[in-house]
């Protein structure tokens, strides 16, 4: 059986900014990602950060990607690609498979940092091919160089939906409108003025009741929402070959459940998430999470959030004294509450604060 003092299952962005917190302090981290590089998110990202210099204001997303890897490759952190964690145990055992092989790591401690998967929507025709994720359609134009179709109509007004149609635009495809239930927008206003200059549509206070087609979306139908429920005779069809859904994200902790971590419901962070105290660790003693695992949020909290796990994970394994520790510890916190400043900002900082407390 192997071991290392330190298992990350997952290479996105909490996971390298940790490894790289850990590798700093001369922790023998071992990374393992699914993916045949790591960075997550990341590499998804073209557009460029916004917020202040120490969050990478005005750096695109795949740049810090980049930077973050330079970083574990000097530090020397081990990685595996390809290799999927399929089992996480309360000792610490992590089982992944890795070229068609189980392999067994016993670990010190171990963070979970897998991040969020995308939530759909049932709607008549939703399993047509066609219908997908806005993370998916993302995924491949940014990393696959794929066109996911010629028209498209993106549902869900938040900074993801809104973002990937500015993606989409930019990749060649035509947006025939974003599709808003809520009476306003959601995404930041930086992001949706871009899209309106760019002439796509807003129906808000709207919502897809149908995508139609012979065996793929050739069109979808809308319709003005009144409670929340259809109003008749409101309906709008339009010739598309793709719907992209982005509802919103919930935090994937399949491995925490596995070895017994505490759950707690917090909508405002996607829902169910591993409960964790105000270093990241969970209610079972050596397991972590970070990112999207530990509530739904950006990707700069994700790294910071990973750079607290790292610290308390060095500290715990004697790499870092209490007083380095708790420097390092106030530096991160206090970026971690920076970014959750404003009305957005505040409600994910108050549940935090009411996870850290054992209140949620």
């Amino acid at each position: 059986m192997a071991r290392r003092e330190v298992v990350i299952c997952g290479g996105g962005p909490a996971g390298l900014a940790a490894s790289i917190e850990l590798a700093r302090t001369g922790a023998k981290v071992l990374l393992v990602d699914e993916n045949r590089r790591p960075g997550g998110q990341l590499f998804k990202q073209i557009h460029k950060f916004f917020g202040s210099r120490e969050h990478n204001a005005g750096v695109r997303g795949v740049d810090i990607g980049k930077k973050l890897l330079a970083e574990t490759e000097a530090l020397g952190v081990e990685v595996w690609l390809h290799s999927s964690v399929t089992g996480v145990f309360t000792d610490k055992r992590v089982a992944v498979l890795r070229e068609g092989e189980t392999k067994v790591v016993e670990a010190e401690k171990v963070l979970i940092c897998t991040g969020g998967a995308e939530n759909s929507l049932n709607f008549e025709g939703w399993t047509l091919p066609g219908v997908m994720g806005a993370g998916a359609a993302q995924t491949m134009i940014n990393v696959n160089r794929v066109l996911p179709g010629r028209r498209v109509l993106m549902v869900g007004s938040g900074n993801v939906g809104v973002i990937v149609t500015y993606q989409l635009l930019q990749a060649g495809a035509e947006v025939a409108g974003i599709v808003e239930a809520a009476p306003k927008i959601g995404a930041y206003g930086v992001h949706a003025a871009k899209v309106r200059r760019a002439g796509v549509p807003f129906y808000l206070g709207h919502t897809i009741i149908r995508a139609k087609g012979s065996g793929k979306v050739e069109r979808a139908v809308i319709a003005a929402l009144d409670n929340w429920k259809p109003i008749p005779g409101t309906e709008k069809e339009f010739d598309v070959d793709v719907v992209c859904i982005a509802a919103g994200l919930r935090p994937t902790s399949d491995l925490a459940r596995m070895c017994g971590v505490r759950h707690v419901f917090v909508p405002e962070l996607g829902g169910w998430m591993p409960e964790h105290d105000d270093g990241m660790e969970t209610s079972v003693p050596g397991i972590y999470v970070a990112g999207d695992t530990a509530g739904v949020e950006e990707a700069s909290t994700a790294m910071d959030e990973g750079r607290l796990a790292g610290i308390m994970m060095a500290y715990r394994l004697g790499h870092l004294t209490e007083q380095e520790m708790r420097e390092k510890k106030e530096e991160v916190s206090g970026r971690l509450s920076a970014l959750r400043l404003g009305p957005f900002g505040e409600r994910r900082m108050n549940a935090k604060r009411r996870i850290t407390e054992g209140r949620a």
